[in-house]
């Protein structure tokens, strides 16, 4: 399998790409009333939310347990400020 390659500051970033996506299919899915374009809005938006929290989450994860394993002190995340 071929290794992807992204610039630095869009793999960084994607977290939030999908965060984004998935607010806007949300909201799209409450003015869309055609076919089945609310369940389709609904459902990627759901999805991108969710592909989006788990790679944010898992990422910091790696991070400090990368950094834990070097003897550095873990990074804090938002919820302790």
């Amino acid at each position: 399998m071929a290794r992807v390659w992204l610039p630095k500051p869009i793999y960084e970033s994607l977290p939030y790409y999908y965060l984004v996506a998935g607010v806007i299919s949300l909201g799209a899915a409450l003015y869309l009333d055609f076919w089945y374009w609310p369940y389709i809005g609904v459902t990627a938006g759901f999805a991108c939310l969710v592909a989006g929290l788990v790679v944010w989450l898992r990422r910091k994860d790696f991070r400090n347990s990368a950094a834990q394993a070097a003897g550095e002190p873990p990074q804090p995340g938002p919820e302790s400020h």
